[in-house]
């Protein structure tokens, strides 16, 4: 059984920093592309970084461009987010999501994950 663990969310201030980390079991994580999506309330879920399976090559939501950084220790099956210089527009349910890692295949969309996990909030206040 597959599973997707997500965890540091947390309440922080405007211009702070978070770090969240997925953990995953149950696949073979080293062939799996993995991600962040994120939904804010009244929202749909978007695109947020993703990260080829061996780490090679990440991709970036323009809005976090610059701010956030995905990486992966496929040694400890964990995929992280480091959040920096958090806006207030970056409140919303961070999903981490995993998919097989093909060529060709669109990082952001939806469609290209089969496993998501719970999600874990993140409140960024002004």
């Amino acid at each position: 059984q597959v599973q997707l663990v997500e965890s540091g969310g947390g309440l922080v201030q405007a211009g702070t920093s978070l770090r969240l980390s997925c953990a995953a079991s149950g696949l073979t994580f080293s062939n799996y592309r993995m991600a962040w999506f994120r939904q804010a309330p009244g929202k749909e879920r978007e695109f947020v970084a993703a990260i080829r399976r061996s780490g090679s090559s990440t991709y970036y939501a323009d809005s976090v461009k610059g701010r956030f950084a995905i990486s992966r220790d496929n040694a400890k099956n964990t995929v992280y987010l480091q959040m920096n210089s958090l806006k207030p527009e970056d409140t919303a349910v961070y999903y981490c999501a995993a998919g097989v890692d093909l060529p060709g295949r669109d990082p952001t969309l939806k469609s290209g994950y089969t496993y998501w996990g719970q999600g874990t909030q993140v409140t960024v206040s002004s």
